[in-house]
């Protein structure tokens, strides 16, 4: 009986340890659970931050591949650019080269131009002195504006040799057809009111106002001599013809130039 009681208090015994320590297990298991869910929400937490850092890089990358796209295009575009402004400086340049070698020779050729108008103008002068005279006193005012203007700083090379050409052309112009203007004529110091007539450079007369009295003009006496009387009338009508108040006609007057040539 003892010894049964004795066992039985034995079991007892094991069954209360044995429940203390299952009651110790359970504490425990239940305490790393908690660890372990609690180290599994942090990785989680920490692999979400992970992913975030990952999408945040990511939208960084496709940022800065955009912005190097776009540059290499604008690179791209101002490349082109250059290269077109770059011909177009090429371009000037050489323009720039060429109207400097340009106004060069225009140095050079102001340099052989402005003693050809010296020798043009004094050219005018002589054949002025040597010439029938012909609106005389306009001509030889004429050559000494030109000597005047060519010492003038204001007036340019091109103008001052224009006015010589023009010079000239009147010149010419003298020489051409029938031609009558008023004016005085010096005779033995007098001044005489005559009408001048002149068929181009052949012949040159005068005759008063009234068509009483003409002269004629002999260039290699460098005079005037007294008209035949026979010379009046045809000399009034060629007169006519020069204003036009009359129709052209054939006129007999003396021509010196022919009787020389003879």
């Amino acid at each position: 009986m003892t010894t049964v009681i004795k066992r039985s208090k034995i079991a007892a015994a094991m069954v209360g340890v044995m429940a203390l320590a299952g009651s110790g297990l359970a504490t425990a298991s239940a305490q790393d659970l908690q660890q372990l869910q609690s180290e599994q929400s942090q990785t989680h937490r920490n692999q979400a931050a992970s992913q975030e850092r990952i999408d945040s890089l990511f939208d960084q990358s496709r940022d800065l591949l955009a912005d190097y796209r776009a540059v290499v295009a604008e690179y791209e575009a101002l490349k082109v650019y250059n290269d077109h402004v770059q011909t177009l400086v090429d371009d000037q340049n050489a323009t720039l080269a060429s109207l400097q070698r340009q106004i060069d020779g225009i140095e050079e050729t102001r340099q052989g131009v402005v003693p050809l108008m010296y020798k043009m103008i004094d050219a005018l002068d002589e054949f002025v002195q040597l010439d029938i005279p012909i609106h005389s006193d306009s001509r030889t005012a004429r050559v000494q504006r030109l000597r005047d203007v060519m010492t003038r700083s204001d007036v340019t090379e091109s103008e001052k040799f224009r006015l010589i050409v023009e010079a000239y052309q009147i010149e010419m112009d003298y020489g051409i057809g029938p031609n009558s203007y008023s004016g005085n004529l010096n005779i033995d110091g007098q001044e005489i009111a005559v009408d001048f007539f002149h068929m181009g450079r052949v012949v040159m007369m005068a005759q008063t106002l009234d068509g009483k009295q003409a002269w004629l003009w002999d260039n290699s006496a460098r005079d005037w001599i007294e008209a035949d009387d026979s010379f009046l009338s045809p000399l009034n009508e060629a007169i006519k013809m020069s204003r036009r108040q009359t129709a052209f006609d054939i006129v007999r007057l003396p021509v010196f130039a022919a009787e020389n040539a003879e």
